[in-house]
């Protein structure tokens, strides 16, 4: 019988989760390496540089990948052999553990669990509770794999419950262009099939936590049906010519997963779950002889990589005009200085709200921009901690009503914007710009200044202004409504037509 101590099995899940906030798994490094080398779409080539070179600082850094520092998943596969010793459970340890990493003075992470989720949606604090899988299996040792899925991809996840005679290679390339780019491209795709609707969702999750070892199949062949499409899939949907960001290129996935379990003869249950450029899980096995300490990774396993756009615009934020705005291209890399807003969900609700109400707003938005971000709080000396972009597509719900009542001339986020949010981006002579989703220590280092303006008490959902210098970004959506999220995929879709048929 092994005895596993409570204070071990806390701690071992707080270091876990601090690693890998700011380590990457080294396959996702090195795949992420190969497909920058690989990759030939501009635009696409220099979102996966920001992303290895943000990776490469967090490394260095011991700062969060993204600002999203993730909802926490943990798989635990406990021996039967095995006493826990201490008055907590499982799960309690776990929160516990949890609890620990999130709140870490010299690297506090960004709590975004909220509890009454249909209700009034209050933040814990510090994002407890995790999500917890346990189960029981022989042995006398406790293995564990922690994970922390940001919100974004998450978003995207999929589920539906096929007829027998469907063709699973068929729904998943339809559903993939459906997800946009929220997930943040280029990551994994994990698939869970059979089972029920629970556990097809429950596979597709675990899948994940694999590693990417998609060019080894490749090289030895498939050996059952889970092979067989994990091969089909990784080509097809990288055939797609979704890209790094969305912006069109030749790697929308590094690796496809796929995991099956027996089913009902009525039913094929399939469940897609993406997992983001923020890939962060680990595994670690407790044993009774104390806490585990998980390697870190090498630098030399990353790139060299330095970020210098060429043929960037600067832009100062504090003098540009809606004509200056005309000028700007789709796909265009500008460098934004000077003083930028920030607000998104939370902010943009209630600022709608007051404008409905005809109240004065606290911020005076006109011919400014907005950054849709929910910063990690700074330690030490910064002005602030990772602030990647948030998912744009949740605030197109307020942009039309933003851009005609406040006088607001453009936006910055991540991944696409709606019809909705491109006609009235069109109408208004307005522009959507976008950082890379998952570069949010990278971000942050532009960042000179920050004050808060307005709605202190929404925490990270909160009014600020930024002061930024040289902020790279992409004109997404331009003043006459061209959205480099539909050319961009259109363009490479046929380019790798034609490099297939060389």
């Amino acid at each position: 019988m092994t005895t596993i101590r409570q204070e071990d099995f806390i701690q071992s899940v707080a270091d876990a989760l601090q690693f890998i906030s700011y380590y990457h798994p080294v396959d996702f490094i090195k795949s992420l390496a190969e497909a920058y080398e690989h990759e030939q779409a501009p635009a696409a080539k220099d979102a996966i540089a920001q992303l290895l070179i943000n990776s490469r600082m967090c490394a260095e850094g011991h700062r969060p990948l993204c600002q999203d520092t993730g909802i926490v998943s943990v798989f635990i596969k406990a021996g039967q052999d095995v006493h826990f010793e201490g008055s907590l459970t499982v799960e309690e340890m776990v929160n516990e553990g949890v609890r620990r990493a999130y709140l870490l003075p010299e690297n506090k992470l960004r709590a975004s669990v909220l509890s009454d989720p249909a209700g009034a949606r209050k933040n814990t604090k510090d994002n407890t509770p995790a999500v917890t899988n346990i189960q029981l299996v022989k042995g006398d040792k406790v293995e564990v794999t922690v994970a922390a899925k940001g919100g974004g991809s998450e978003a995207k996840s999929k589920f539906a419950m096929l007829n027998p005679s469907d063709s699973v290679v068929e729904w998943v390339l339809k559903t993939v262009p459906t997800m946009g780019a929220g997930w943040c491209p280029p990551g994994m795709i994990g698939i869970g099939i059979g089972g029920t609707a629970d556990k097809a969702m429950l596979l597709a999750k675990e899948v994940l936590m694999e590693d990417i070892d998609i060019h080894e199949l490749k090289k030895r062949g498939a050996k059952n049906r889970a092979e067989e499409l994990r091969l089909e899939l990784f080509e097809k949907i990288n055939a797609l010519g979704i890209g790094a960001q969305g912006l069109g290129g030749l790697t929308t996935v590094l690796d496809v997963k796929v995991k099956d379990y027996p089913t009902h003869a009525a039913n094929l249950p399939v469940a897609m779950i993406p997992n983001c450029a923020a890939t962060r899980h680990a595994h670690f096995v407790l044993d009774g002889t104390g806490p585990v300490a998980l390697q870190p990774p090498s630098l030399e396993d990353w790139p060299k990589l330095t970020y210098s756009p060429h043929n960037a615009r600067r832009v100062n934020l504090d003098t540009v005009t809606r004509e200056d705005v005309l000028t700007w291209k789709p796909g265009e890399v500008l460098l934004l200085n000077g003083k930028l807003l920030t607000g998104r969900d939370a902010a943009h609700k209630r600022l709608t709200d007051m404008l409905n109400k005809g109240e004065k707003l606290p911020v005076d938005f006109t011919g400014r921009f907005i950054y849709y971000v929910g910063p990690v709080d700074p330690v030490g000396n910064e002005v602030v901690g990772p602030a990647g972009p948030t998912t744009a597509t949740r605030m197109d719900k307020f942009t039309r009503q933003m851009l005609e009542q406040t006088g607001l001339l453009g936006m910055v986020g991540k991944a696409e914007r709606g019809p909705a949010a491109i006609e009235a981006i069109k109408d208004n002579k307005a522009v959507y710009l976008m950082a890379v989703g998952g570069a949010a220590y990278l971000v942050a280092k532009a960042i000179k200044k920050s004050r808060v303006l307005a709605f202190e008490d929404l925490g990270m959902e909160a009014i600020y202004e930024f002061e930024v210098q040289d902020m790279p970004v992409t004109v997404a959506v331009d003043s006459q409504g061209v959205a480099v999220h539909q050319t961009g995929p259109a363009e490479w879709r046929e380019k790798i037509v034609q490099l297939k048929l060389k």
